[in-house]
């Protein structure tokens, strides 16, 4: 039986990308938004009050763990949606999880290594580890603007991440670790345009590789 497709939308916060990802939830179907960290289960709850509330206080190696257990929490659901032919549209997933853990110690293009840092939270082998055996998105949709433009949008500064100095450095560890050789990820620049251009936008990226149709191959995992 044909699958539906695992589409990613990845971004800074406040980019946008849960307004798009909702936009592409409702052109495909049938489908499913689902989005990460999902605050309303068992672990997700305890990510709520970590990101809400500044003073709860974890060790960086126990948060990375924590968002990664959620992403667990949701993994059969997700693949029994896509072997039941729906289309899933994730907002956020492993990149995230990395990125931030990544910028949260300070690390930079230098001294991100696979497998030969020093500390386990420069090392994106180490944190990718956990992740092993989640599903592999077909398409990975990240979106990037300037932090200007992000940090004058409504709600801005609400979370613990919302820095404009913590978030450049967020972008800079995405775009160390995105392979963009590879073909099912693609950077998209969403600076200075409209909801709807943007929409257009994914929407057209979409349609060009072919991830708006079900397909027989099987689930990749990660």
């Amino acid at each position: 039986m044909p699958r539906g497709q695992l589409i990613l939308i990845e971004g800074l916060d406040r980019s946008g990308k849960s307004t798009q990802a909702s936009i592409l939830a409702s052109k495909l179907s049938p489908s499913k938004l689902i989005k990460f960290p999902d605050r309303s289960t068992p672990i997700g709850k305890l990510i709520n009050e970590y990101l809400t509330n500044k003073s709860f206080s974890l060790n960086d190696q126990s948060a990375h763990l924590l968002f990664l257990a959620n992403r667990w929490e949701l993994n059969q659901e997700i693949q029994e949606l896509l072997n039941q032919g729906h289309f899933v549209v994730l907002d956020r997933y492993i990149y995230s999880g990395i990125a931030y853990t990544l910028a949260k110690n300070g690390i930079n293009d230098e001294s991100i290594s696979l497998g030969k840092n020093s500390t386990q939270l420069g090392d994106v082998d180490w944190l990718l580890g956990p992740d092993k055996g989640l599903p592999k998105p077909d398409l990975t949709l990240f979106l990037t603007l300037d932090l200007d433009e992000i940090s004058k949008r409504k709600g801005w500064g609400d979370e613990r991440y919302e820095l404009q100095q913590f978030q450049a450095k967020v972008k800079d560890c995405f775009l160390q670790i995105l392979d963009t050789k590879d073909p099912s990820i693609c950077i998209v620049d969403v600076g200075e345009k409209t909801i709807d251009q943007v929409s257009d936008q994914l929407w057209g990226i979409i349609e060009s590789k072919g991830k708006h149709t079900l397909i027989d191959e099987p689930i990749s995992y990660i």
